[in-house]
């Protein structure tokens, strides 16, 4: 049994909100189970059910994070925070601007290092560090960037 973090709390107008969404069923799947799972986990004194996230799980053949996903989603962005889906935000800064693109472009079209008959990835990312572009670069990136610009 899991503890409920985010209680969630329906007013008048979002639980009918709700119950239309659901009679009418002219909505996306996924956006129809964030409401179910809104209004059975309803736990305003009046009228919610305050069902447990397990029960609610079951009842719609769902996994339990799903509805506590919801749950936090109705809590943190409100409601149509939990009926829309978000996007994921990028987590880290891009590690290439356009200008160490250019001279990676660059270094790879020139002629290859003493001793090599062509310039490889791990050459490229060790060429970069070298010129103190980064402090550390994998050769994948470098792969990535050099297939993006060709």
């Amino acid at each position: 049994m899991t503890q409920k973090r985010y209680k969630v709390c329906l007013t008048d107008e979002e639980r009918d909100q709700l119950s239309q969404m659901i009679t009418r069923g002219k909505a996306a799947a996924k956006r129809l189970t964030h409401a179910r799972i809104l209004l059975k986990a309803d736990e305003s004194p009046q009228w919610g059910p305050a069902w447990k996230d397990e029960q609610i799980a079951e009842a719609f053949s769902i996994d339990v994070s799903t509805v506590q996903r919801v749950r936090k989603a109705f809590v943190i962005d409100g409601f149509e925070g939990a009926l829309n889906h978000k996007k994921p935000s990028r987590s880290r800064p891009k590690k290439f601007d356009d200008e160490t693109e250019a001279h990676l472009i660059a270094i790879a079209g020139s002629e290859a290092p003493e001793g090599h008959a062509r310039w490889t990835l791990r050459l490229l990312a060790d060429k970069l560090v070298e010129l103190q572009h980064f402090d550390s670069v994998s050769h994948e990136t470098v792969r990535q960037v050099l297939k993006k610009t060709t």
